[in-house]
């Protein structure tokens, strides 16, 4: 069966918005034509559901914690990361049929909120169940984490095989944050994931304590570790920022994801883009408001002209998974206007976890689902109020 919708406007993002435009669609939400108001009219077409708002693409989430949906309002707001690791430390256990609920309640919530992809962090093979049923396309990082170089092997063998368990979803091996992984941890995470062609997400830069821990080994962190009772006797400072130190260790020829980046500087910005080809940035700036009470020095990214793509995080770190509401902040507190916020919540994401063929960006032969957004105009710009419906 097929169906026609219109809005007020389209916004394909890869191309310009269609006033008015309409969208031809079959019955599993494959779009077969996009027209103009005038080409659906010179072609006869009357049975057009019309809908006041925009017509956006699907959102893609490039940054999520799902097992952590467990601890929603459970965690301090503002205590800095260290304070807050220690509190999910405290507080992750859960059983399982607790933790399914929550993965399961969140799900289904971004589904609502038109997410459509979701890269999703995991320590434990326990989402497997809610990705494998839910109608989001799920892409699994698996974390590994130790700052113990001799557990290195260990700890990379446990990876592979929660890998191999999350098949046949898509999944990839990737470090949790440089302040938790070894070097000998890096190596073994980048023999991996460079034989298999891996995507890499990474923690970067989420708080200054973690500079300030690879520039001169000091700060909150030496607590952090005490808390976990590690010996780190065998680290020494590096004199660099904790971007600076880290990015090398990592394959400059696979897409990497680099999150937060709450505290990268202009001269991170340049070593990164100087020493990786294939770098996208995520902000998640809700999260980086519930921990830090800071958001990333953005213009400093759009002067860059980086590749950036939008996260949640976790219901531990975000009142809600809502790429809408992170567009929101950011469009709050730096002036931005969907036309530059909407790419960062579609196309980029899509390119990074390599599903561009289906998802981000209304096209012909696409099934990128369909959201409508409530919007403002304000001198010729598209303004986001917040509200969103999912049509397909």
């Amino acid at each position: 069966m097929i169906s026609y919708i219109s809005a007020s406007y389209i916004y394909p993002v890869t191309v310009e918005p269609l006033k008015e435009g309409v969208i031809v669609l079959d019955s599993d939400g494959l779009i077969l034509e996009i027209l103009t108001a005038a080409q659906a009219e010179s072609k006869g077409i009357t049975n057009i559901k019309f809908y006041e708002g925009i017509l956006v693409p699907g959102f893609v989430n490039t940054h999520c914690h799902l097992e952590l949906s467990h601890l929603k309002g459970k965690i301090a707001k503002h205590t800095g990361l260290p304070g807050f690791v220690e509190q999910v430390i405290r507080q992750r256990q859960a059983n399982d049929a607790e933790l399914i609920d929550a993965m399961e309640i969140a799900d289904r919530n971004m589904y609502a909120q038109g997410i459509v992809a979701v890269g999703d962090i995991s320590n434990k093979l326990i989402s497997k169940e809610v990705k494998e049923i839910s109608g989001i396309y799920y892409h699994t990082f698996i974390e590994a984490m130790g700052f113990n170089p001799e557990k290195a092997s260990d700890i990379i063998e446990a990876a592979k095989i929660m890998k191999e368990a999350f098949q046949p979803l898509n999944a990839s091996i990737v470090p949790h944050a440089p302040y938790s992984v070894s070097d000998n941890l890096f190596a073994e995470i980048r023999k991996e994931a460079e034989a298999d062609q891996e995507l890499i997400s990474i923690h970067n830069q989420e708080t200054l304590e973690e500079n300030e821990f690879f520039e001169h080994k000091s700060g909150s962190f030496l607590k952090l570790y005490e808390f976990l009772g590690l010996n780190i006797d065998f680290f020494k400072a590096t004199g660099k920022t904790s971007l600076q130190s880290y990015l090398p260790k990592l394959s400059p020829s696979l897409k990497t994801l680099l999150v937060h980046n709450t505290f990268s500087s202009s001269a991170d910005l340049d070593f990164a883009t100087a020493n990786h080809s294939s770098l996208y940035w995520c902000l998640c700036p809700n999260a980086n408001l519930y921990i830090e009470d800071k958001l990333p020095d953005l213009p400093l990214f759009l002067k860059a002209e980086l590749k950036i793509t939008l996260g949640t995080d976790s219901l531990a770190s975000n009142d809600q998974l809502s790429i809408v509401e992170e567009m929101k902040t950011l469009q709050e507190h730096f002036q931005l206007p969907l036309a530059q916020l909407l790419p960062w919540a579609t196309i980029n994401g899509a390119e990074f976890l390599g599903i561009e063929d289906r998802f981000g960006s209304l096209e012909a032969g696409k099934t990128p689902g369909i959201n409508l957004l409530e919007y403002v105009d304000k001198d010729g710009e598209m303004w986001i109020t917040g509200k969103i419906k999912r049509l397909v």
